[in-house]
């Protein structure tokens, strides 16, 4: 998921602390191996931007633009399932008549298995994958092209065993402790945005409160907010929409196509104590500075960004124009979060917030 073009998918991973001073030479000591070497277990490493096959990592090839660009490949060896069946049901029939066998036992079909992949393994050729990543050297943040549990993982581990430190996807709770030091999101108990449902069926999920909040004020405000700098930003709240309350019956309701977000179905969805844990989100300072993107509450992954366009005249300097995009809409997300954690974290503030929200629910137009 290429972070350097095109629409962008990514999550945001926090260091605990700067860079090292020899972060090259750490980089360079955890590149991948050569492909050779590559079996049926995953071999993981840093390669250069460049291209997969660049293992030469030094500061001078990890840089691009004055950010550090670099890639974590994934190496594999696999016999495609097809051939893989086919190679088995082809020694399966030939043991069969040897044998005067007109069924073989799960044990020997299994070990046919077996042998069939060990002999064709070695001549398949490797299978790549990529996870980019990009940071500035003087932050403590990096994003990286992976929004699956998955990727984050293997990211995060390499990273920590690459920089000798403990890095961490930035979901709600530690994006919480981030913007609002000393927030626990975790010690935040369930509640309800609905008029028609108690507090006791919620389970806490700060994320998803967040997105249902952004929209609640959003379409209270006439789309419009107010950033801590004082600009104005512009936010839009579509489909496709996903609502998540993990109680009985049905509790996720994926809505698609059409107008989802006025739609009598998402009213409905709000009034069961469901909350949003992905919507569709514009953001927007002025005609030139638009974001426009998929977000998850519950991870805070980010799918298919739009960014503003850069003007820039070459390669290097379109990417430091995303690069600078990607920095300012983390600053207006940032910005978001805090301003719903002062209120959540106020009891005060937010037992009028939530009658507000509930008044919102119940008097939401709502059309079939």
């Amino acid at each position: 998921m290429a972070l350097d073009t095109g629409s962008a998918s990514f999550r945001m991973i926090e260091l605990p602390r700067k860079l090292p001073v020899d972060w090259g030479h750490r980089f360079a000591a955890r590149a991948a191996g050569a492909l050779e070497g590559v079996t049926d277990e995953e071999s993981v490493g840093w390669v250069t931007s460049r291209h997969l096959l660049d293992v030469a990592i030094s500061e001078e090839s990890a840089m691009v633009g004055g950010y550090i660009h670099l890639v974590l490949r994934i190496a594999q060896r696999k016999v495609p399932a097809t051939l893989l069946r086919a190679e088995c049901k082809l020694e399966e029939l030939a043991v069969m008549a040897a044998d005067g066998k007109h069924f073989l036992k799960a044990k020997d079909r299994a070990e046919i298995r077996q042998s069939v992949v060990e002999r064709l393994l070695p001549n398949m050729p490797p299978q790549l994958k990529a996870i980019p990543i990009v940071m500035a050297p003087d932050e403590t943040y990096l994003f990286a092209g992976a929004t699956s549990e998955k990727q984050t993982d293997q990211v995060v581990a390499l990273l920590a065993s690459t920089l000798g430190m403990a890095p961490e996807p930035s979901d709600p709770g530690v994006l919480a402790a981030l913007v609002r030091p000393g927030t626990e999101v975790e010690d935040l108990v369930g509640l309800s945005f609905s008029p028609e449902m108690p507090e006791a069926e919620m389970e806490p999920a700060p994320g998803r409160e967040f997105l249902t909040w952004l929209w609640f004020v959003a379409d209270t405000h006439n789309g419009s907010l107010t950033l801590a700098d004082g600009r104005e930003l512009g936010v839009l709240l579509e489909g496709p929409l996903t609502f998540i309350n993990e109680g009985e019956g049905a509790y996720v309701t994926s809505l698609r196509k059409g107008m989802p977000e006025t739609s009598l179905e998402a009213k409905s969805c709000l009034l069961a104590g469901k909350k949003l844990s992905s919507a569709k989100l514009t953001f927007a300072l002025d005609d030139e500075h638009i974001w426009s993107f998929q977000a998850d509450g519950d991870l805070f992954s980010f799918r298919g960004m739009k960014l503003p366009k850069g003007e820039g005249a070459d390669p290097i300097g379109r990417f430091q124009d995303r690069m600078a995009a990607f920095a300012d809409w983390r600053a207006i997300w940032l910005d978001l979060y805090g301003q719903f954690l002062d209120r959540r974290t106020n009891a005060a503030a937010w037992r009028k917030e939530v009658k507000k929200l509930r008044e919102w629910v119940a008097g939401r137009p709502a059309r079939r």
